[in-house]
């Protein structure tokens, strides 16, 4: 079986329906279950107070607005190499979920940042870079809602994405790249001097699960609407030329 099958949208149809209840209950799981037992039954940071459970939205969320963004270059690459209509509409359905991620990372962000640095904001080589790749996600959609033609809307926004991609990494690497700002390092990491401690880092990575498999959740759902509508574009078009 070859994963090029699933771009034909009758077979990623009837496989999305098969997934879609699994992977949304499996994310509602983990989500529940982290949010509980990281609000609820971790003790406060020694540091940081309570604070520190703003950890177990901030973290996922950031890391999926970054990953959404990866995912959203890989089939927008793949589009533009192949021509594969799902892998295009799979990109735009990835787009709105990914700027809701970014949304909640910033948000946390300043609610966590304003007790620790003493400011909601800081031009943070992360923080920065960041902010772009929220605009980005913003041009990326209003792209795809200017162009009227699908086709050339998805070689467009193929484009922005892979320009786009220069902030994704940024936003990932600025701590490693620049020594200097606010941003703590990261939070999971190979080196164990880096990891926050077992008690949190249990339940953070419980909900890391979750976010994946909302977001899976979520695009491919969106992705099938967007399939949908495009067959009744089609036929609209087609009613009309008879």
């Amino acid at each position: 079986m070859s994963i090029w099958e699933y771009a034909n949208p009758k077979k990623f149809m009837q496989t999305s329906a098969w997934a879609l209840p699994w992977v949304s209950g499996a994310a509602a799981v983990c989500l529940v279950t982290g949010l509980i037992w990281g609000f609820f039954f971790t003790p406060d940071d020694y540091r940081q107070g309570s604070t520190v459970k703003i950890i177990y939205l901030h973290v996922p969320a950031a890391m999926m607005a970054i990953n959404a963004w990866v995912m959203m270059l890989v089939t927008s690459l793949i589009w533009i190499v192949r021509r594969h209509h799902v892998s295009a509409l799979a990109a735009k359905a990835a787009a709105p979920v990914g700027l809701t991620f970014t949304l909640i990372a910033l948000v946390t962000g300043a609610l966590w940042g304003q007790p620790m640095w003493g400011t909601w904001w800081a031009w943070d080589p992360r923080l920065t870079s960041f902010l772009i790749l929220g605009l980005f996600y913003l041009g990326y959609i209003a792209l795809w809602a200017a162009v009227d033609n699908p086709d050339t809307a998805a070689d467009l926004t193929g484009v922005l994405c892979i320009v786009g991609s220069v902030f994704a990494l940024l936003s990932r690497y600025a701590v490693n790249f620049w020594n200097q700002g606010l941003h703590q390092g990261a939070s999971l990491s190979m080196d164990a001097e880096e990891n926050v401690a077992d008690v949190f880092w249990v339940p953070l990575v419980v909900c890391i699960v979750g976010f994946i498999l909302l977001f899976v959740a979520l695009v491919l759902a969106r992705t099938r609407t967007e399939i949908r509508a495009r067959r009744l574009a089609a036929l609209v078009a087609r009613e009309r030329m008879a």
